[in-house]
């Protein structure tokens, strides 16, 4: 049976859930669902989620794991008359900070979204929301500015790379899938030529991209294996004749795969692409 992990936040939750997932990736075969709650901000919220947490030990008749990084001491201290294991990030290493810079901890919520972060979290925004209006090909008339356009056959982890990308780095991350005429006629879509050095590519182990396609669609050529190992294939041999780099995404974390890209990123700005 899946063991349950609780993200809990006083703000979006997407730093305890980014942490959380690293820690848990350590741990091979361990198989866990979760449970996002962000905006924990009065003792009301807390009640309501720890009913919740209870009420999960009970039917499951495991205890959640709950990863939190409430800033509130008020409500931090809620959660530690829980009978389940609580991963406090905040509380781990605030008290370490204190002693080391021999100052106090303000323990104010969302000091990270003050105004002088404020333009740091607007690039962030405009970012999720440049790959959200750039996602699938749909639109390409945003692709001058974009940073970067990941291609690939659907469901490669295109799109949630893109988000955590934006979301994290602030990087403007398109995204086109290569569909089955794009593959079948062993050219490059006409609509991405002109960005070539913005192009890379994400492919997968077939037997990888069946199961996640199953989810989607079960029981559909679109998700057969035979019809996966023809689009992996085809989808390689269309970026070494290109000579886009690309990435296998089959044992990568969303975390690595865009650490990698990063780094292409960056070499890409300071060496220019040759494009003929």
């Amino acid at each position: 049976m899946k063991r349950t992990i609780f993200f809990l936040a006083d703000h979006t939750g997407i730093t305890v859930e980014a942490m959380g997932r690293s820690l848990l990736s350590q741990f091979e075969g361990f198989d866990y669902e979760t449970v996002h709650w962000p905006f924990i901000d009065s003792l009301e919220k807390a009640r309501r989620v720890a009913e919740r947490i209870n009420q999960t030990t009970i039917e499951s008749e495991q205890k959640p794991i709950v990863f939190t990084t409430l800033v509130d001491p008020r409500i931090r201290d809620y959660f530690k008359d829980l009978d389940v294991p609580v991963m406090d990030f905040f509380e781990s290493f605030t008290s370490r900070l204190e002693e080391e810079l021999k100052l106090p901890s303000s323990h104010a919520l969302g000091r990270y979204h003050t105004t002088d972060n404020s333009r740091a979290y607007d690039q962030r925004i405009h970012a999720v929301n440049f790959a959200l209006h750039n996602d699938d090909g749909a639109i390409t008339k945003n692709y001058p500015a974009a940073d970067l356009i990941l291609i690939g056959v659907s469901r490669s982890g295109k799109t949630p790379t893109c988000l955590f990308l934006g979301l994290q780095h602030s990087v403007l991350a398109a995204n086109y899938p290569l569909t089955d005429d794009d593959l079948h006629n062993d050219l490059l879509p006409k609509t991405l030529h002109v960005y070539r050095d913005k192009l890379y590519g994400l492919t997968i182990d077939p037997l990888q991209l069946q199961r996640i396609r199953q989810e989607r669609r079960p029981d559909r050529r679109y998700s057969s294996l035979e019809q996966c190992k023809m689009e992996i294939k085809l989808a390689e041999e269309l970026f070494k004749h290109y000579n886009i780099p690309y990435l296998d995404t089959t044992s990568m974390s969303i975390e690595e795969i865009s650490a990698r890209l990063l780094q292409h990123i960056n070499r890409a700005a300071k060496v220019p692409v040759n494009s003929q």
